[in-house]
């Protein structure tokens, strides 16, 4: 069977290809992208003034050059022509986050209202982010949606949790927000989110398993720079493997779940992270040992995932930056003595994410689906003022 390609798909392909080389390159002339591409000159003015006229990409200075003559247009994409917004939804607060096409932070804010499954909650938040948006001046066309992360187990359509303990919200649907909110919205879950904003920060990163250290424990599981949720969508939901078998009641109804050896809730309660470890680095044996006996359990916990994945553990959560050298090190050596190999390599990482990465994560699926198909354009007219636009007849 053959296939006849038509210039519209042509056009479409090209116009990707542009819009791709300049987004990657940041700041390029249309020298640099006719030669690279191998596209005609009028090809590629043709779809630049497009893409200017949608205000996609803008000139942006002028580019160096060793040859004699007048200096080449700079070309850059507009980072903020199209934003996303992400939502990460906790126990005690819903944290907003708006990024633009680099994943870069265009503003964030904090809505402390603790979560209840009840008509009035999902107005208040729905109209803190309505807020949210307005502030940002930028106009409802160019916000391509709002991602909710949650700390449960979504629908692989993301409309709905499917298991949703932490917050007893097991069937919300999406439908709740979406009510008040005129913008694609779906749910993720937050540690997807999370390992989502490792793979967009880290283009060298193929596989390997995430570990949230934080008021719960969770995890991720990249293979191939992709999330795999398993079969029924609960693969990396390690925190439910048993640790000790005396141990205390999870929030699952198991006992003895690496969530309640391992979480910051069940490690420090409300105590202060910071508190915590200003009195730990003094050195006093209190702390020490009860630091030494969470990093053990830990350790436990990271054997089991090596030995069956084989991948690298990053290491994310509030947890995550109060780790030492020597506390790496502790890790490395409690998990050589539970095992038959001796890796020596390096696969233990901390992460490099801040901690809005769980926000940032659940935005990121519109910003990829933006970048992977920006659209076929408009074809508009160049600007009669615009030299640079004339006699471009290209595809």
């Amino acid at each position: 069977m053959t296939y006849r390609i038509t210039p519209g798909q042509i056009r479409k392909t090209n116009r990707q290809m542009i819009y791709d080389f300049i987004y990657k390159g940041r700041k390029v002339s249309q020298q640099d992208i006719a030669y690279s591409l191998r596209l005609s000159r009028p090809t590629v003015t043709s779809n630049l003034c497009e893409m200017e006229a949608e205000h996609l990409v803008a000139k942006n200075g002028l580019l160096n050059s060793n040859q004699i003559g007048r200096k080449a247009t700079a070309y850059s994409i507009v980072p903020d022509s199209r934003v996303a917004v992400g939502v990460n939804v906790t126990r005690r607060a819903a944290k907003v986050i708006a990024i633009d096409l680099y994943g870069e932070k265009i503003d964030r804010i904090v809505l402390e209202r603790p979560f209840e499954d009840q008509h009035s909650y999902y107005r208040e938040i729905s109209e803190g982010i309505l807020k949210f948006i307005a502030s940002l001046d930028i106009a409802d066309a160019r916000i391509l949606g709002v991602g909710f992360a949650m700390p449960g187990l979504v629908s692989a359509d993301g409309r709905s949790v499917v298991y949703g303990k932490i917050l007893d919200c097991t069937g919300l649907k999406v439908d709740v927000f979406t009510r008040w909110l005129n913008y694609p919205c779906t749910f993720i879950h937050d540690m997807d989110g999370a390992a989502l904003s490792e793979l967009w920060s880290s283009p060298e990163l193929s596989d390997a398993v995430y570990i949230s250290l934080d008021r719960h424990v969770g995890g991720s599981f990249i293979s191939e720079r992709q999330i795999k949720a398993g079969k029924h969508g609960h693969s990396a939901t390690f925190e439910h493997i048993q640790a000790r078998q005396d141990g205390k009641l999870c929030y699952c109804g198991k006992r003895g779940c690496y969530e309640t050896v391992c979480s910051m809730e069940a490690f420090l309660g409300d105590e202060d992270p910071d508190a915590f470890f200003s009195l730990l680095r003094t050195g006093k044996p209190t702390p020490a040992k009860k630091w030494k006996t969470y990093l053990t359990y830990l350790a436990q916990l990271m054997t089991q995932i090596r030995l069956v994945t084989d991948v690298d553990i990053i290491l994310g959560g509030r947890f995550a930056p109060y780790f030492t050298k020597e506390d790496i090190q502790f890790l490395y050596d409690e998990i050589r003595r539970r095992t038959p190999f001796t890796d020596t390599d390096d696969y233990i990482l901390i992460s490099k994410m801040p901690s809005h990465n769980v926000a940032v994560g659940a935005a990121l699926p519109y910003i990829r689906g933006f970048l992977e198909d920006i659209g076929p354009g408009r074809r508009k007219p160049a600007p009669a003022d615009d030299k640079t636009c004339v006699a471009a007849p290209g595809q």
